[in-house]
Parts: structure tokens; sequence; C-alpha cells
């Protein structure tokens, strides 16, 4: 019988291509998202390629009545992989105690539940931001590297629920956590049948940068060109989104094998490799054959300026590596946004 994951937030953008790749190796997966930063269409995408449809629940993870309704329905999940939060570095700054309220909360209620149906193993999504600007000898920055300061809510609370997942096992000895912390995904699934879908005026550079090729934006802003970096625009680690949602089963596989050894169990995702945003740009030209019209602006707050990964740890432990070529990443986001568009 077919392994059954909970996936929150999988109608998102990194639950979306993680569903895909559960769903391909065997497992049964239940998809709950309350739709606020995703579109129920991205399941029609999930079926054209894997060939059937995830279950789905339109519910909130902050609702405890209705989660708890989920673990009552599926009484055979062996896993829990938590996508679901606003995750939005400049939005939490203008919004902190949304982002406070909602992403706490959804992961408590989760937790907590969890723990009354007995559902034992979780893989939750974090991020670099919980490194803040790392010194200069902890650049690539591996799972040794101090957590700092966050530099906005969002990473803020990426902080806050790793210390309550560890908190949680350290008072539940049955609880095993894989915590990953993504560094900048980017792209879309090989397909085009689904890929990142902001709703509004995305935060993340890659949308906006296939918005602008497309013609949705007059041109693509470039928050600072005065940080301390080769060409003065910040540097990320851009990691193909079907990459990272691989690493996700794995992490699934591991505990379910009881090869974890520990309780709680901390890998960086990211390719090793930092990229700054006017690098982008001209990857994505290269790549694309798009002229993409870019203006210069000020510096946004929140944002860091510089951080990139190793991932040795993740490549050797968990048998996992983000090695896509940069060029077919970038052509991926694009195809992606000529078929939302239309465009031949």
């Amino acid at each position: 019988m077919a392994k059954r994951i909970l996936v929150t937030g999988g109608a998102g953008y990194i639950g979306s291509h993680t569903v895909v790749e559960l769903m391909q190796q065997g497992y049964e997966v239940v998809v709950v998202d309350n739709l606020s930063n995703s579109n129920i269409n991205v399941l029609d995408g999930i079926a054209s390629i894997v060939g059937r449809r995830p279950d789905f629940v339109n519910a909130d993870c902050c609702d405890y009545v209705a989660i708890d309704n989920v673990f009552r329905s599926y009484t055979d999940l062996c896993g829990v992989i938590h996508f679901a939060a606003a995750k939005a570095v400049g939005e939490s700054v203008e919004k902190p105690l949304h982002y406070y309220r909602n992403n706490i909360h959804s992961l408590t209620t989760v937790l907590e539940l969890m723990q009354e149906h007995k559902v034992n193993h979780i893989v939750f999504s974090s991020s670099c931001t919980v490194y803040g600007q790392p010194d200069a000898d902890h650049l690539p920055v591996d799972e040794t590297a101090p957590r700092k300061k966050a530099l906005s809510p969002y990473g803020n609370t990426k902080q806050i629920n790793e210390d309550i997942i560890i908190d949680q096992a350290h008072a539940y000895d049955k609880l095993h956590a894989i915590i990953l912390r993504y560094f900048n995904p980017i792209g879309a699934h090989p397909s085009a049948l689904i890929g990142e879908l902001p709703n509004g005026i995305p935060n993340n550079l890659l949308p906006f940068v296939t918005q602008t090729a497309a013609g949705l934006r007059k041109e693509l802003r470039v928050f600072g060109n005065d940080y301390n970096t080769p060409d003065g625009s910040c540097i990320r680690d851009y990691i193909y989104v079907v990459d990272l949602a691989k690493a996700h089963v794995k992490a699934i596989e591991r505990m379910l094998s009881a090869k974890a050894e520990e309780q709680v169990e901390v890998f960086n995702l990211g390719t090793g490799r930092g990229l700054s945003v006017l690098e982008i740009i001209r990857e994505f030209e290269k790549a694309t054959g798009q002229k993409l019209p870019y203006t210069i602006v000020g510096r946004r707050e929140g944002d860091i300026e510089q951080v990139w990964a190793d991932p040795t740890k993740a490549n050797t432990i968990l048998g996992w590596k983000a090695d896509t070529p940069i060029h077919d990443v970038l052509l991926s986001a694009w195809n992606w946004e000529k078929h939302l568009r239309n465009i031949p």
C-alpha cells in the first residue's frame, strides 16, 4: 500500500513541484492549501504531469478544527511536509503581524495535531534567511554557521519555527523532523505545466523577470547597485525548484527508513554558487534571447547583501544535489511564462 504524505501549502510554488516528485515516486498525497497565494488550477497541471490528481482540502493551517478533520479523514498519514506560510521578505516588513500570526500559528497547529494523531515525521520548509548576513568566513554557508538576528519578520518566523520544532522534539521524543533551509528557488517544471504564479505584483526576482520579458511589466527594478559585491547588486544562490522538490522526497525517505541520525536534522539546499541580480539578467537574456529592460532603484529593506550555500552535507548525507545548469533553469521559467500568456 502506498505511503500517504500530507503536504501543507501544496498548491503553492515549491509545494506543487514537491507533490509531483512525491507522486512520481509512488506516494499518495493530500494537499491542504487555503489558496491565499496559489491557484486551484495547479492541480490540473499536477494531474497532467503525473496522470492522477492528489487529494485536495481547501483549509487554512491556522484553523485547528479544519486541520483536525484532515487528520481524522486520513488516518494512514505517515508524514507531513509543511510549506504553508506567507513568504515575501518585503511584505513581511510592511505586515509583520500577519507574518507572525500566520506562519507561527500554522506550524503550532500542525505539530499539535501530529502529536494527537501520532503522525511523527515532518519536513519543514525553512530558509537561508535564518543566517542573516553571514560573516565572510562563513561564506559559503554551511549548517554550522551561526543564526543571526533576522533582517525581516519573514526570516524571524523561520527562526522561531525552527526553535518550536526543536522544543517540540525535546518534549515529544517520537517526533522526527528534517529542517530544509532553502536558498533561492527559481524556474518551473520542464513540462511548463506548473511554475511560480504569484498573486498580484511579484515579490521574487524571476517572476518579475519573466513578466517583464512578456511585456506585463514596463521594466525590472534592481534594488541597489552599491552593495559590496563585484557588480554592486545582491548575490544569491539560485536553486532549480525541481531539484529542490526532490530533496523533500529524500528527506521523507530518510525518516521513514529510520536512517536519520538525530531527532532533528538540518540541511542547506543550494547549488554552492552565488549569482548577482545583474548576472541573472544577463543569463536570462542569453538563455531566452529576450531583451530585459531594467532600472536601478534604491535598496529594499530586509534584503541581505550576499549569501550562498555550502551544500556538502545534503550532497553526502541526503544523497541529493542541485546540478541543473542555470541556462536550463532560466529557460524553464520563460517557457512557463509563455505557457501562461499563450506566447508562441
